[in-house]
């Protein structure tokens, strides 16, 4: 397992800036460009907005999300749809999750997680394999959540830790505590089989 790093009361511009400086470094390490992968959720968006303001070489950025629902982009349940509309505006490329997608090394591996250990759309339930040799996996999450009943594309574990670095961002006492025991080894969900076999530094917003 990587180095956790835990950074406490973050708030949303802080997270950004924090970003921002990652991809500085990576920008500076090559002249050619550089991807990274964003999650979907309501979490997220409110660091999004504070990320585009910052003047970064936002043409330099391609960005995938991990996960996305199958439905169009205008949909509001559509992940890809709203990191477009956040960021496409300043440059960056978006690149739409697609089933025989060849996701890049990622220069940054952004994750939320749910309650229950999931991570992008990898649910307990689809019982997601470090060793899978699929980067895109079509899934299907059981429960249903009557609120988003749709399939979904996720990348796979393997694909999501092609990366140099891993950043989440969890909000609230009972999804620290499921990624506290994932961490100490005291649990085997989705989470925590991402963080067992992760090589690249993990820093953690709570």
């Amino acid at each position: 397992m990587a180095k956790v790093e835990i950074i406490e009361g973050a708030d949303d511009r802080a997270i950004a800036q924090w970003i921002a400086g990652q991809l500085v470094s990576a920008l500076a390490e090559t002249p050619e460009g550089i991807a990274i992968n964003m999650p979907g959720g309501s979490t997220p968006f409110p660091i999004i907005a504070e990320l585009a303001q910052m003047p970064l070489d936002w043409q330099r950025i391609s960005v995938w999300s991990g996960d996305d629902r199958i439905v169009g982009e205008d949909y509001p349940a559509s992940n890809v749809g709203k990191i477009r509309a956040a960021l496409e505006p300043v440059g960056a490329t978006i690149v739409p999750l697609r089933p025989d997608a060849r996701p890049p090394h990622f220069a940054l591996t952004w994750l939320g997680m749910g309650g229950d250990g999931h991570i992008a759309s990898l649910f307990p339930s689809a019982d997601p394999r470090v060793d899978e040799t699929e980067a895109v996996l079509r899934i299907t999450p059981d429960p249903l959540p009557p609120e988003a009943p749709f399939d979904r594309l996720s990348l796979s574990i393997p694909a999501l830790l092609d990366t140099d670095a891993i950043l989440f961002v969890i909000r609230g006492a009972d999804k620290r505590a499921v990624f506290d025991a994932a961490i100490s080894g005291d649990n085997d969900l989705p989470v925590a089989r991402l963080l067992r076999t992760a090589k690249a530094p993990v820093t953690c917003f709570t």
